[in-house]
């Protein structure tokens, strides 16, 4: 069973589970991949050679903060981010801060339920650049998860928009990574000589790591996010750094490797509760 609870120096990160989107053809959702290079992946490809996405999100603890990082689709039937917390020893009633790394419907979709909020002690925290975007007249008129899971929390008064390098803790930044939505933010995690990164949606699938040109139909600006991928990646690898990833395979958490010169995904393995951030 795969450990779903690692610490990154004194942060406690706990990956928690909304459901699955539904199945998909890959060079469709892809539309610049082939399905020779997805065959190198049969952990990925199902019987049927489709795809599927995990929506997952993460709750950190940090400096006495409770922290939700991103709210899932709440898809009816299969929407379950509140009993997977609860199961897992999160209470949502406890959230200080739900953090969105942008605005798409699967990661918002439980902002609010029957139009309160699911987090009712919670501060809302968005990127300011991606709510800028999406309530543009023309983009929001079209983007009716926004006028109904995002626009209410500020009538009721419960979101912030925050920049780049914003500090949620001490231990937790936002950086800036473009191009999935024009104000795609990650998140940086730094604790006790130890450093993690919440990917948010710089890349949707471990195919990525070696394919790392291929975009999803899902990114709004294509030649920026390819270059943030580049760019991040490379990061990552480099610096050895512990990824968690919402929609790689539960519970997302690992590193990008390089393998007789190939960069890969390697999912950790090591069990919960211990301190796997890279030491620096």
């Amino acid at each position: 069973m795969a450990d779903h609870k690692i610490t990154v120096g004194n942060v406690e990160v706990v990956s928690v589970l909304d459901g699955y989107s539904a199945k998909r053809v890959p060079t469709e959702t892809f539309p610049g991949s082939t399905i020779e290079g997805w065959r190198e992946y049969p952990d990925i490809l199902d019987e049927n050679h489709q795809i599927q996405s995990r929506y997952g999100s993460v709750a950190l603890r940090s400096q006495g903060k409770l922290i939700i990082v991103d709210t899932g689709m709440q898809t009816d039937p299969g929407g379950r981010l509140l009993d997977d917390m609860k199961a897992k020893g999160v209470d949502r009633e406890a959230v200080d801060i739900v953090f969105l790394t942008h605005l798409h419907p699967d990661h918002v979709g439980w902002n609010l339920t029957d139009g309160k909020p699911t987090f009712p002690n919670a501060r809302y925290l968005a990127p300011s650049s991606d709510y800028e975007y999406w309530s543009q007249p023309d983009v929001l008129a079209n983007a009716a998860h926004v006028r109904e899971q995002v626009m209410p929390l500020n009538d009721l008064n419960l979101m912030d928009l925050v920049d780049e390098e914003y500090k949620i803790t001490d231990e937790i930044t936002t950086v800036s990574t473009p191009g999935h939505t024009p104000g795609h933010f990650s998140l940086i995690i730094a604790s006790s000589g130890e450093r993690a990164f919440i990917l948010g949606d710089v890349a949707h699938s471990p195919a990525q790591a070696h394919y790392t040109d291929w975009n999803p139909i899902f990114d709004i600006q294509q030649d920026i996010s390819r270059a943030t991928r580049h760019k991040v990646l490379d990061h990552l690898e480099a610096e050895s750094t512990l990824v968690s990833s919402g929609h790689f395979p539960d519970p997302g958490f690992g590193h990008f490797v390089r393998v007789e010169g190939r960069r890969v995904w390697k999912a950790l393995l090591e069990g919960p509760g211990r301190g796997l951030g890279h030491q620096r």
